[in-house]
C-alpha cells in the first residue's frame, strides 16, 4: 500500500529533475533517515512534494547533501555546517577551527598513550595511573599556574633582588611536555607536581627562600668551594668513611680552614645545612628532565656527609 509519506517506496525521479527522498538517498549514500533529518531542520530544504505527497529536491539539495557529508565524514556538527550552508562562516575558517580542536585531541591521545607506557613500566597501581591521567590531562597553562602558585606562596614577601630571590624565576621555568613526551618526562611532571602538592616541601622551600633573602644568607666563615666538596667529601660517602672518624678529618681538613673552632665549625655546619635538601635538589633534577638538560649527579650525599664530619669535630 502507498502512504503520503516518505517512509514508503518513493517513486521514480521526476522528468523536471526534482529527486524524491529515496533518490537523493541513493545518490549521495545517505540514509534516507539523515536527509529527513536535516530537511526537518531545514539544512535541506524541499523545493516541493509530488502528487503522493512525497518530498522532492532539486540539484542545489543534493550539492548541499554532498557537502554536508563531506563535512560530516571530516568530524563537523551540525551546528558547524549549518554556519558554512548559510555563508556566516566560510568553510575554511571552520576547517582552522577543526584543526585545532584536531591538535588537541591528537595531543591529549599522545599523553594519555605516554601515561600508560609509563604506568606499563613502572607498574603502578591504579591510583597511580588516575593520578598521572589527570595532571597530564592538564593543559600547558594549568601546569604552569600550578608551579606559579607554588612557587609565589613560598617566595611571598622576599624581594626578586634580595640574595637568593632570583631562585623564584629559576624555580617558575617550567617547560610544555614536548607533543610526544617519553615516559621520563611524563614521571617527571608526576613527580613534580606530588612534591610541589607536599606541604612538608612547600614549608622546607619557604624556610630556605627566607634565609635565603636575608643579608647574611651565607653560610658563617669561608664557604668550602663546591667542586672540593663534590670531591673529596664524595669520595668518602663512596668509601663508606665514618663523619666521626679519624680518616674524616684528613678529609675535612681539605675542605675548611684546621683553626676554626668548635663552635665556628658547628656554626658552619648549621649554615650548610640550612641550605642541604635532597627534595629540593630533586626539584631541579625534575625541571633538568623535563627541559631535556643532561642529568646531573647529587650532590647532597657529599653535603650531608660534610655537615656531619664538621659536627663531629
Amino acid at each position: 500500500m502507498v502512504g503520503v509519506n516518505d517512509r514508503t517506496a518513493p517513486p521514480p525521479s521526476g522528468a523536471d529533475g526534482r529527486l524524491p527522498i529515496g533518490a537523493l538517498a541513493r545518490r549521495t549514500g545517505l540514509p534516507v533517515s539523515t536527509i529527513r533529518y536535516w530537511s526537518d531542520r531545514g539544512v535541506v530544504t524541499p523545493v516541493g512534494r509530488s502528487a503522493g505527497g512525497y518530498r522532492l529536491y532539486d540539484a542545489a539539495a543534493l550539492a548541499r547533501l554532498e557537502l554536508i557529508r563531506t563535512l560530516r565524514d571530516l568530524g563537523l556538527g551540525l551546528a558547524d555546517i549549518q554556519a558554512v550552508l548559510s555563508r556566516q562562516a566560510t568553510v575554511a575558517e571552520v576547517a582552522h577551527a577543526h584543526v585545532r580542536a584536531l591538535d588537541a585531541e591528537i595531543r591529549l591521545l599522545q599523553l594519555r598513550r605516554a601515561v600508560l607506557r609509563s604506568v606499563a613500566r613502572r607498574g603502578g597501581t591504579t591510583e597511580e595511573m588516575t593520578l598521572m591521567h589527570r595532571l597530564a590531562r592538564l593543559t600547558a597553562a594549568q601546569r604552569q599556574r600550578l608551579i606559579d602558585e607554588f612557587v609565589a606562596e613560598t617566595f611571598d614577601g622576599v624581594a626578586p633582588g634580595a640574595p637568593g630571590g632570583h631562585i623564584a624565576a629559576a624555580m617558575r621555568d617550567l617547560p610544555d611536555l614536548p607533543e610526544e613526551p617519553g615516559a621520563a618526562q611524563v614521571d617527571a611532571w608526576v613527580e613534580l607536581a606530588e612534591l610541589v602538592a607536599d606541604p612538608d616541601f612547600r614549608a622546607r622551600v619557604r624556610e630556605m627562600a627566607v634565609h635565603g633573602a636575608q643579608p647574611d644568607a651565607a653560610a658563617p666563615g669561608p664557604a668550602p668551594d663546591p667542586a672540593e666538596v663534590t670531591r673529596h667529601a664524595g669520595e668518602a660517602v663512596a668509601a663508606g668513611v665514618d663523619p666521626a672518624s679519624p680518616a674524616a678529618r684528613d678529609v675535612l681538613a681539605r675542605l675548611v680552614p684546621a683553626d676554626l673552632s668548635p663552635a665556628q665549625r658547628a656554626e658552619l655546619a648549621d649554615g650548610i645545612a640550612r641550605f642541604t635538601d635532597r627534595r629540593v635538589e630533586r626539584y631541579w633534577q625534575l625541571l633538568g628532565v623535563l627541559h631535556g638538560r643532561p642529568p646531573f649527579p647529587s650532590a647532597v650525599p657529599a653535603y650531608e656527609w660534610l655537615i656531619a664530619a664538621l659536627r663531629a669535630a
